[in-house]
């Protein structure tokens, strides 16, 4: 099961946070610093798999920007590698530069890939027809 998924800038800033299971506010900013600055850290000849509290870390890094989701034990490693990277390719084939004035749309895409901490589509046209069709509507 997916506990979280994270995108953050080189810097160290969370651009966006999805969590799946309850975590408290204070306790949220405590586990994404300490997360973030495991997935930092690391060189990029390093494994992307991180075994961390009673949860792994998977994480990719795109251009200035690391995706990070935290599953737990039992999660395939490289079922959730293969999702970061399908996001990516769901996020290139929607937005043609600016992501981050447009964090709606990226959490409808999330939100369409993944539900309730479980992987329930993969296929990028699937994924963005609800896209479009707000698109549609805001046209006319």
């Amino acid at each position: 099961m997916i506990k979280f998924f994270l995108m953050v800038n080189k810097q160290g800033q969370t651009r966006l946070s999805r969590y799946y299971e309850h975590v408290e506010i204070h306790k949220r900013t405590m586990l994404e610093a300490e997360v973030i600055k495991n997935c930092l850290s690391r060189s990029k000849e390093q494994c992307s798999f991180i075994e961390y509290k009673d949860f792994k870390l998977v994480y990719r890094q795109y251009a200035a920007l690391f995706i990070v989701v935290g599953i737990s034990e039992t999660e395939n490693e490289m079922a959730v590698y293969e999702l970061i990277h399908n996001f990516v390719e769901v996020l290139d084939r929607y937005f043609s530069r600016v992501i981050m004035f447009n964090l709606d749309r990226v959490h409808i895409i999330l939100d369409e890939m993944v539900l309730n901490g479980c992987i329930v589509e993969t296929n990028k046209n699937r994924i963005l027809a609800p896209l479009f069709v707000l698109d549609k509507m805001a046209e006319s």
